[in-house]
């Protein structure tokens, strides 16, 4: 059976040129023109033709086709549709700041999680992605825009944690100065709180960004709001975090959901500031986007103002996510298989 060149480390090519009797500077060749975005052998041209001909009898290259991509008016902000090697489709979002593009990676096709608030969950888990399948995404995006990508966040569809193994491979590879040379520091992983997944994920010592979706301070409102948190109690959970956020010297980021009536009351915000008082965190208020089948919806911007300053003045560092992409489902919670096949072909389901 054929292997997939793009899901393998360099130190893994090395490995693989090396056992068919290749000189080991064969392995690192072939892995930067993989981080250029090449897909056919043929164009590795370096190799021999011996070499490139011996190397397709073993190997393939993973390559997401772009199926439609959405542009948004009001920020710029891109959404795109890709088709994996199996006909599976999944959302990525590339987003412009002033400190650099950032890409959005789904890290699973669908997410088991559930979560009331969003639109990732809402058809279940397919499968998890392979490294090379979330690689791609950053490859052909950077293509597709002519443009370097700084920044990782790996907040589009799928629990990260889930699919810990490839996750991590992923991010030594992005990391790899060899490669795609993407800082540690620009690179940021969210999930919706696995406390043994996030003990594991610190025992590999990675100075990553940590986001986790708390969005309650109360277990009572976080069960309400994500069924994980009938497994795992906020305490355990603030505990884990306290743990990475020590081994790692990293301070993990707390995503808080605003939601009307449900968790921005002057109740919420004083638990909230009690809960994370002394802890190495920072709180990032999202004020909740509107998800097709849920009835949340935020509060005003004087709500978010109040809850904002609320946790400032106990000493909490604040911020308020800027939303990007929402005219086009693009912002945070708004992702999905938007899409279905049928003997006439894929058919996008457009936005509200």
């Amino acid at each position: 059976m054929k292997r997939d060149l793009l899901n393998l480390s360099l130190a893994e090519l090395t490995t693989a040129m090396s056992d068919i009797g290749w000189p080991l500077f064969r392995g690192q060749q072939i892995f930067q023109w993989l981080q250029k975005g090449v897909k056919d052998i043929d164009k590795m041209t370096n190799l021999p033709k011996n070499d490139r001909d011996k190397l397709k009898n073993q190997y393939f290259i993973t390559k997401l086709d772009i199926i439609k991509k959405q542009v948004s008016h009001q920020d710029g902000t891109t959404k795109y549709l890709f088709q994996l090697p199996d006909g599976e489709l999944i959302e990525s979002v590339l987003m412009k700041y002033h400190h650099g593009t950032s890409a959005c990676l789904s890290t699973q096709v669908g997410c088991a999680m559930g979560c009331a608030f969003c639109a990732s969950g809402q058809e279940g888990l397919i499968r998890n992605l392979t490294t090379a399948e979330m690689l791609d995404q950053i490859i052909a995006m950077s293509a597709d825009q002519v443009e370097r990508i700084s920044h990782v966040v790996l907040m589009g569809s799928g629990e990260p944690l889930q699919n810990l193994q490839e996750v991590v491979k992923l991010i030594k590879i992005v990391n790899h100065e060899a490669g795609l040379h993407i800082s540690m520091r620009h690179i940021t992983l969210s999930t919706c709180g696995l406390i043994p997944e996030i003990h594991q994920l610190a025992d590999y010592e990675l100075p990553i960004n940590l986001a986790v979706s708390l969005h309650a301070a109360s277990d009572e409102v976080r069960r309400r709001l994500m069924p994980i948190a009938r497994r795992y109690a906020i305490q355990e959970l603030v505990e884990a975090c306290d743990a990475y956020a020590q081994k790692t010297g990293r301070r993990v980021t707390y995503e808080y959901a605003l939601i009307k009536d449900v968790n921005n009351s002057v109740l919420d915000m004083k638990a909230l500031a009690t809960l994370l008082k002394n802890r190495l965190c920072h709180v990032n208020l999202i004020p909740v986007n509107p998800v097709e089948g849920s009835h949340y919806r935020s509060g005003s911007s004087d709500d978010i103002k109040l809850f904002k300053n609320t946790l400032e003045s106990k000493g909490i560092p604040v911020s308020v996510r800027r939303e990007m992409g929402n005219d086009i489902d693009a912002a945070c919670g708004q992702l999905k298989r938007r899409t279905q096949n049928s003997n006439e072909g894929i058919h996008w389901e457009e936005p509200r």
